[in-house]
Parts: C-alpha cells; structure tokens; sequence
C-alpha cells in the first residue's frame, strides 16, 4: 500500500505544481489588464475560472494532506483501522480510497448527521 499512497502523493504535488502556475498565469495574464470583473463581459468568466482554480487548488492540498495522514498510519501502524470505531477498514474500501481514515460504516454514518 505504501507504493500506492507514494504514487498518489506524487500525482497530488503535480497536481499542485500545476495549478499553482496556472493560477499565477492567470494572475500575471490580469495584472496589466484593467478589466471590471462587474463590468467587463468577460469579467465574470475571468472570475469564475479563478475561483474554480483556487478551489481545485484547495481540493488538491486536502487530498495531498490525507495521503500524508494515511502514510504516517502506515509507519505506525494504525493503517487501516478507523479512527472513529477502531474496527479494521475493509481492503475494497482501502483499495479503492487508499487514504481513508474510517470504515464504510462510519463514513457513512457521518454523512448521514
């Protein structure tokens, strides 16, 4: 699972990388512009795609810091267990969220409240 999470946590910081140029694009690519985002037919587009770049952005850094919760689990040992029941998390679940800190049932739960 270790070559997985590290696989993973390397696709996030491209990810990352990535985004972070493209939203300095953006930025330096408006700096010398003097567009109304109110205003300026193209402005709310403009705006739009750098919000949703900052929220891919965010999205990335969430999941970057779960991969690293999930590997320091795995050298303590405590990988794979839930952190709500304590009960063993299931390996399709495992298999399929590498990352994941609870078994189904809690997650489930948890979305339920």
């Amino acid at each position: 699972m270790q070559r997985v999470l590290l696989e993973d946590r390397a696709a996030a910081l491209s990810r990352i990388r990535a985004m972070t140029g493209d939203i300095e694009s953006m930025v330096l690519a408006s700096a010398d512009a003097n567009a109304d985002d109110e205003h300026d037919p193209e402005g709310s587009t403009i705006a739009f795609e750098r919000a949703q770049a900052l929220a891919l952005l965010a999205q990335a850094r969430a999941s970057l810091k779960e991969i690293e919760l999930a590997l320091i689990r795995l050298r303590d040992a405590s990988y794979g267990v839930c952190e709500i029941c304590g009960n063993p998390i299931s390996p399709e679940r495992l298999a399929a969220r590498p990352a994941a800190r609870t078994c189904i049932g809690c997650a489930t739960a948890d979305r339920r409240h």
